[in-house]
């Protein structure tokens, strides 16, 4: 929501698309008249092509289309590691992000952007999440393919690898990363990022924003993090 507030307020017409349809309801209401949303299971191939489609109808166009869907799976040791839950978060990440720029790309303007939202751990990786950490490192190979693959219709394609987020998605993981109350969880993790605080929804949604823009125009197969100096 704080990366479609700011699309919203540089002028962007924004679909939202998700599992939770109160959430997208209110959600699109919030945000105007320029929103619209759909209901839309990101492993589904048929549902992303009808999500995106109602985009490029209302809209006439794509100009930036944002892969953000993510679970966040469970914390275990690899001999303990659940084989479904593995299955489901590789289905979400990568899945998910391969059928939207899948069913996009052919409604791309030439100039237009794709975000693939991947984490820190994409970048490097930490004990127990072997699901979330290879969805996210595989993210980056989808980007790069589709960067050299675009490149010729000057589609840019980048991932964006936020660190801990002040959200209820980062609390619920670090509540169960660490068995501790979400108070302790949070200081755990603050000490964990150099930069000493979790980042503001709003703070991703700026990069979101220059990765989106003209501002970034000569950025394709990139992965930008914006975590706190965690990945340095």
């Amino acid at each position: 929501m704080a990366t479609a507030r700011a699309f919203i307020a540089e002028g962007a017409r924004v679909l939202l698309a998700g599992v939770r349809e109160p959430d997208l309801r209110a959600g699109a209401a919030e945000l105007g008249e320029r929103a619209a949303w759909k209901v839309t299971d990101v492993t589904d191939s048929a549902q992303v092509k009808a999500a995106v489609e109602a985009a490029a109808g209302q809209f006439g166009r794509l100009d930036v289309v944002v892969a953000n869907a993510g679970i966040a799976g469970p914390t275990e040791p690899i001999a303990d590691y659940p084989e479904d839950a593995f299955d489901q978060t590789l289905a979400v990440h990568v899945r998910g992000a391969f059928l939207l720029c899948k069913h996009a790309v052919p409604h791309l303007t030439a100039g237009g952007s794709i975000i693939i939202t991947s984490s820190v751990v994409g970048l490097t990786a930490a004990p127990h999440i072997a699901g979330y950490s290879t969805a996210k490192h595989a993210q980056v190979g989808l980007m790069r393919t589709l960067a050299a693959e675009l490149a010729p219709r000057a589609i840019r394609v980048n991932t964006i690898h936020p660190g801990p987020v002040d959200n209820e998605f980062q609390h619920r993981v670090e509540e169960a990363a660490t068995g501790a109350d979400r108070a302790t969880a949070r200081t755990i993790f603050d000490q964990m990022i150099p930069l000493g605080r979790h980042a503001a929804p709003d703070e991703i949604a700026r990069a979101m924003v220059f990765l989106a823009s003209d501002d970034s125009s000569f950025m394709t197969g990139a992965t930008l993090p914006v975590d706190g100096g965690m990945s340095s």
